[in-house]
């Protein structure tokens, strides 16, 4: 039975809800609903013009129904009479194809047509800056080497704290917050969870830390390289395979495995090794991402970001680390990766990697950062957006998994957004060809 949400709004001292869903960009976009009014809008959906947001569509486009899910209320922690819930998308009495949400739940159900979910946590590496985006908040932020730094993550200790505890007013598993690689930068982590779960949290995750450092006169950025100097905002996930009937075990762990890995997770990694190239189109979705891969040393020494289609062992030079038995860490991701298609690509290419048997190879037990160049076949990273997107609509792995729709409609999106970047004059271009 649906939870009944006038109910629950009476109990908890709700009055009104958000209802969210994340366009094509990973934009929340949200319609403030009374409580009295609530029970219908579950039934019919809070009405949106799709056209107003990026989901390819046009201004002659019926209605868009934003229908939410009860099981994904979230109570706001710093304004606990609002409630926050996640919705999936409607248009023509019908699912929208290019609803991220939708696109999610799509490949979940995929995935459980062989017995198996995806549980996965997100690690989502944020800035505090000023206002204007100039500068870290913190003047005195200036180590080169700052992560773990003591005194910085104890100056911003009301900002981290009050995520965390309200991580833990929510029940998340919230487990510890430190200072980043960067200046400024910090990280809090929280509990894995199945795919869509995840995926609802880390949106809401972005969102209750923008809210709170607002809160206490900052901005918060997930940026993928807000700074050339300094190390970029990964959002590195944490992966595990896990059948769906009883008994419910993790699918990753065989103790008599290479790494204590079974051969159900060395597919699956050869899965994300084959849909590597294809993959960054979702996992790195903006311009500014490909300035984090493939980038020149920050003043840290190390970008920590990959540069390679390689795995390895418990190594951070990597697009994939296995750190112990049981699940991989896959690197790639940056800070502007949407929740909804980051968790949709990992298992589509993963589940890839499984039906197949796609084999990974040998891993590569070296230092990528200092000997990339010499490796034996390593694939390098699309070096932009352009050569990602026109890896993703190659790919058949996609194709078959998400819809011609749905990769017609994406693609459309970021040469939309890669024409709009070609249009810019930079300082860069002026000063190197003004005079030529």
């Amino acid at each position: 039975m649906a939870m009944d949400l006038r109910k629950v709004a009476k109990d908890r001292g709700i009055d009104y809800f958000l209802i969210c869903y994340a366009d094509l960009v990973g934009t929340p976009r949200s319609k403030l609903v009374p409580a009295e009014a609530i029970a219908e809008m579950s039934k019919s959906g809070a009405g949106f013009a799709g056209f107003a947001t990026w989901l390819d569509l046009t201004p002659a486009d019926s209605d868009l129904f934003a229908i939410p899910d009860p099981d994904s209320l979230i109570q706001l922690p710093w304004k606990p009479e609002v409630g926050w819930l996640a919705a999936d998308l409607r248009m023509n009495d019908a699912t929208l194809a290019q609803g991220p949400r939708n696109l999610l739940k799509r490949v979940i159900a995929q995935a459980a047509e062989h017995g198996i979910s995806m549980k996965a946590g997100v690690e989502c590496e944020f800035f505090l800056i000023a206002a204007d985006g100039s500068t870290v908040s913190d003047a005195a932020d200036i180590q080169d080497k700052p992560c773990y730094d003591q005194q910085a993550l104890m100056r911003r200790y009301d900002v981290i704290t009050e995520i965390c505890n309200d991580m833990r007013k929510l029940g998340w598993g919230a487990y510890q917050g430190d200072h980043e690689d960067a200046n400024g930068q910090f990280e809090v982590n929280w509990s894995y969870a199945d795919a869509l779960t995840t995926a609802d949290r880390h949106l809401f995750f972005k969102y209750m830390v923008k809210s709170i450092g607002e809160k206490h006169g900052v901005r918060a950025t997930f940026m993928p390289k807000p700074f050339l100097n300094l190390t970029g905002n990964g959002c590195h996930t944490h992966v595990s395979v896990w059948s769906t009937k009883s008994p419910h075990r993790n699918l990753f762990v065989d103790s008599k495995g290479e790494l204590g890995l079974s051969r159900t997770a060395y597919h699956f990694i050869g899965g994300l090794l084959h849909s590597g190239a294809a993959l960054c189109a979702i996992t790195n979705p903006t311009v500014n991402s490909y300035k984090r891969l493939s980038a020149p040393p920050t003043v840290s020494g190390a970008t920590w970001s990959p540069n390679t289609i390689t795995y390895s062992g418990n190594n951070r030079t990597h697009m994939i680390r296995i750190p112990e038995s049981g699940r991989l860490e896959f690197r790639l991701p940056d800070g502007a990766a949407n929740p909804y298609l980051l968790q949709a690509g990992l298992l589509a290419s993963g589940l890839d990697g499984i039906r197949n048997g796609r084999d990974p190879g040998p891993r590569l037990d070296i230092n990528m950062y200092s000997e990339r160049h010499t490796a034996q076949g390593a694939r390098r990273l699309p070096l932009n957006l352009l050569d990602a997107i026109r890896e993703f609509e190659k790919s058949d792995v996609f194709a078959q998994a998400f819809g011609t729709e749905f990769m017609a409609g994406y693609a459309k999106l970021k040469y939309a957004e890669w024409d709009r970047f070609a249009r810019h004059l930079s300082d860069w271009e002026c000063r190197n060809t003004l005079d030529c």
